[in-house]
């Protein structure tokens, strides 16, 4: 049996996981770049999709400043490991929500996709989800079009959101995940975007692919930490 799969070394190991990024944030020295579109954002309240790709979910947390900004949940998948880093985004004030749409042509996956879009649009008319758009398999920095779709639906704002920190720990993943370590230099860049009107999803979705690129290359030029 998979040790993710056993429900009581789920939570230890999430408990684990929220200790150590809350110390690892917490000892970071942060650089933020066009922050005042985060807190236009956070000022206003209401919807809001914050969105990063998947290699970034373990730096998501320290971009949400609970005490400030509007409640958020997270759009995590039905997987086993997505049950892991939900029970992790949880205890850090992140709750869940499950499903992705990114696997198309597998019922299952489907199935989940379409209720996490109605969760989605539901938590989007009092707060912010969190997003990524290559999750939960990849192809990595390829977006699929659950977002644009939720943000055309919704007509809340994207919030684009570039995060790096150095020195980081590099899983062996499919998207060469990135975890904090503490004691670095960390990076948080903002963009924000509104579904066009009118336009066609394919090209919103390859504006916004470039878009969410750029700030996560900027982030990684400010810490130096190399793709």
């Amino acid at each position: 049996m998979r040790p993710l799969r056993n429900p009581f070394i789920q939570s230890a190991l999430a408990w684990v996981l929220a200790q150590w990024m809350q110390f690892c944030f917490a000892t970071i020295r942060w650089t933020h770049e066009n922050r005042s579109v985060a807190e236009e954002i956070w000022a206003k309240g209401g919807g809001v999709l914050c969105v990063f790709w998947h290699s970034r979910i373990g730096l998501a947390p320290a971009s949400w400043p609970l005490d400030r900004a509007q409640p958020a949940k997270g759009l995590i998948s039905l997987s086993a490991d997505g049950e892991f880093i939900a029970k992790a985004v949880a205890r850090q004030g992140f709750p869940a929500v499950r499903g992705s749409s990114a696997n198309k042509d597998k019922a299952d996956r489907a199935k989940g996709g379409s209720q996490a879009l109605r969760d989605g649009l539901k938590q989007l008319k009092v707060g912010a989800l969190a997003v990524t758009p290559d999750g939960p398999r990849g192809p990595a920095r390829v977006m699929a079009e659950g977002l644009p779709l939720m943000a055309k639906l919704s007509g809340a704002p994207a919030l684009f959101i570039g995060l790096s920190c150095k020195p980081a720990i590099r899983l062996n993943s499919w998207d060469s995940a990135v975890l904090p370590l503490p004691f670095g230099r960390g990076a948080i860049v903002w963009d924000r975007a509104d579904y066009p009107q009118g336009a066609e999803m394919a090209h919103v979705v390859s504006e916004w692919t470039a878009r969410l690129t750029a700030v996560e290359a900027r982030a990684d030029t400010i810490t130096g930490l190399k793709s």
